[in-house]
């Protein structure tokens, strides 16, 4: 089965990268800005709050309906496409939490 982007998941990734380097807390000196890469269309989000303004960590409210395939009572996203993965921008190119991870990395 295939899991759905959910703030849930997004919670856990950020608990098993801490003191990684994979988190936006983490890696944003750096040049990495907090993003998603949709793996079906190859489309890259960067996030953003809700109204639209540059989010300093991974949120799901700010994505673009294409992605958003569930929302709650309030309008909050509660689930992406499966296909989403979040992970970071930096000079044009998308990097998974894994490999920002590598690329800071001494």
């Amino acid at each position: 089965m295939t899991m759905l982007l959910t703030e849930i998941e997004l919670r856990r990734e950020n608990r098993v990268f801490e003191g990684t380097g994979g988190r936006s807390e983490e890696n944003r000196g750096c040049g990495f800005e907090p993003a998603f890469l949709d793996n079906e269309t190859r489309q890259i989000y960067l996030s953003r709050f809700a109204d639209g303004r540059p989010a300093p960590c991974h949120l799901l409210d700010g994505l673009r309906d294409e992605v958003v395939v569930a929302r709650d009572g309030r309008g909050r996203v509660a689930a992406t496409k499966a296909s989403l993965v979040a992970g970071f921008l930096r000079c044009g190119e998308f990097y998974t939490r894994d490999q920002a991870v590598a690329a800071l990395a001494p």
